[in-house]
């Protein structure tokens, strides 16, 4: 009965792993009842490597290569077995394959935005995402802290885990850094190489080495970048005053060609200049409230009179001028250079 037994079992004569399609990270090779044949042929193509593992103990390692299992390519497992150099009979041991191929494209992300100090506006929340690859250097580590004796452990299964270590690694590094949100954009490529040499002891901690970071995007939330974008745009504008002249002027000649002729905004040119100057005018006191005294503005301040009343000269010798234009008696260069003398002298 017992030969019959014997007779029954089948054994392994060559041990390889072929992967199919993307994302095994460790695949345990199927054994079942199974033997290993005494100098059965073990193949480990490039961008692998398998462990033997007897009896929960990892025994021998090994890299890319084709080799003869014999006590001299195990002698980790035949000195747990106690194996003698005359071994030649089938054993047992479970054998696990690993990939080593980079993993690409992995993609980590801010879920809630983070709450850091900043210079500029004090405390911001703030947004950030972009991408890492890694790679698999010690299967002993990755068997032990992480894929234990599952058949198969796939790369998505690591993901969570790992994107939660990047993102409180970034979280402290956003902090630590003192650079204002503003200059983060122009700093995203020095923010992912210092991240990546704080990650990388993490990642080593289970066998992984981190290849690539990338900071891909930093911003911020929709209602806060409403407020950074109004900011931007009172930067932009500047002095009120020569914003509105800037308009106005831009406006003449499309007016001119509009029924009314330049004189329908004579009105409107008027009270944008005393409207622009009168800002002007409240915006430099405010400035110098803690070293002046402030005057209460009457409803109609002089100063805006005298704009309109000088903006009113201006447009009329300006449509005179562009009815001469018309007439063919001053060409469009000489109306220009009399235009631009009569609103500098608005300034």
């Amino acid at each position: 009965m017992a030969f019959m037994d014997f007779i029954k079992k089948q054994f392994i004569d060559v041990i390889q792993w072929t992967e199919q399609g993307d994302g095994v990270l460790a695949m345990r090779y199927p054994m079942q009842d199974f033997e290993i044949q005494y100098g059965a042929q073990l193949t480990v193509r490039e961008s692998q490597m398998a462990i033997f593992v007897n009896e929960g103990k990892i025994a021998d390692v090994f890299g890319p290569g084709l080799y003869k299992l014999t006590t001299r390519t195990l002698p980790v497992l035949t000195y747990l077995k106690n194996w003698d150099k005359l071994f030649e009979s089938p054993f047992k041991s479970d054998v696990y394959f690993f990939s080593t191929r980079l993993q690409l494209d992995r993609k980590w992300g801010t879920p809630n935005p983070i709450t850091i100090r900043d210079k500029d506006f004090g405390m911001v929340r703030m947004r950030a995402f972009g991408i890492y690859s890694y790679k698999l250097t010690d299967p002993r580590k990755l068997h032990t802290e992480v894929s234990g004796t599952r058949e198969q452990y796939m790369v998505d299964d690591l993901d969570g885990q790992l994107r939660n270590l990047v993102i409180g690694s970034m979280t402290d590094l956003f902090g630590e850094s003192g650079v204002p949100f503003i200059d983060m954009a122009a700093n995203q490529d020095e923010l992912g190489r210092t991240l990546k040499g704080k990650l990388e002891p993490v990642f080593e901690r289970y066998g992984l080495a981190l290849d690539s970071f990338v900071v891909q995007n930093v911003s911020l939330p929709e209602e806060l970048q409403k407020v950074l974008d109004s900011r931007i745009g009172m930067n932009m504008i500047g002095d009120l005053g020569r914003y509105t002249q800037y308009q106005v002027a831009n406006s003449i000649p499309l007016a001119a060609q509009n029924e009314g002729g330049i004189a329908g905004i004579g009105a409107g040119l008027g009270a944008g200049l005393g409207i622009g100057q009168a800002m002007s005018a409240a915006m430099g006191q405010a400035v110098q409230a803690g070293s002046a005294p402030q005057q209460p503005m009457s409803p109609a301040t002089p100063t805006a009179a005298a704009a309109a009343s000088s903006a009113d000269e201006v447009v009329a010798t300006l449509e005179k001028l562009h009815g001469l234009v018309a007439k063919g008696i001053l060409s469009q260069a000489e109306f220009d250079v009399k235009k631009a003398e009569l609103l500098g002298k608005l300034v």
